[in-house]
């Protein structure tokens, strides 16, 4: 199985490319800048030189003829002002689907965010508010594509500590934490479940194994 995952130098896509490629699986990562391809190449997977904020849908597409599935897994990150929230977090994800679609790969997941789908209150700092509405201007995006087998998770406030295997998904889980390694594994796990297309799903700390976990939404 091929993957290809955008924002593949994030803490989240690095998890990801290690566990597809110490399995065995053929994965590359997007990423804008060149220095940091060694950091993806040491996970096992290709890294591809693709700046989403500038390039076209036919470049994307062409990085993404022969996969199997797509991962947008990017973000403008701490730090970045209202403008990238919506040039990364709403077009680059809007842009890469477009792309897939065009280069034939239907499986498709999304690293969203969790309240995305609703308006931010007034007092929302405002980077965070205009992040919200960009998650979530992407998501109904990416769900208005029925050439795509799209399936989206909402994690909830993200961390470093050591995954469990252990999760709480469902598209309704209420607001807690998330391991970065344990949202990899969900990744990882909805990749192989293409049952589980079509769904919008949050993702929070949890008590059952994330194998059960996804398996219960296909019963």
């Amino acid at each position: 199985m091929r993957t290809v995952i955008a924002g593949g130098n994030g803490k989240i896509a690095l998890r990801l490319e290690r566990l597809l490629a110490g399995r065995g699986d053929d994965v590359a990562g997007l990423i804008r800048n060149p220095d940091k391809a060694e950091q993806v190449r040491s996970t096992g997977a290709q890294a591809l030189v693709c700046d989403l904020e500038s390039a076209t849908v036919d470049e994307v597409a062409e990085l993404l003829v022969g996969a199997d599935a797509a991962v947008f897994a990017a973000g403008a990150g701490p730090g970045s002002g209202l403008e990238r929230k919506d040039t990364v977090d709403r077009a680059a994800a809007e842009l890469l689907a477009d792309a897939a679609a065009k280069a034939g790969v239907r499986r498709f997941l999304v690293v969203s965010s969790m309240g995305a789908d609703t308006d931010p209150p007034a007092d929302t700092d405002p980077v965070f508010a205009a992040y919200l509405r960009a998650k979530g201007a992407a998501d109904a995006a990416v769900r208005a594509h029925d050439d795509l087998d799209w399936t989206i998770l909402r994690p909830g406030m993200l961390t470093d500590d050591p995954g469990t295997g252990r999760v709480h998904l469902a598209e309704s889980t209420g607001r807690d934490r998330i391991t970065r390694d344990d949202v990899a594994t969900v990744l990882a796990a909805l990749l192989d479940t293409p049952a589980t297309a079509g769904r919008t799903l949050e993702l929070v700390n949890g008590d059952t194994p994330v194998p059960d976990a996804v398996a219960d939404l296909t019963r």
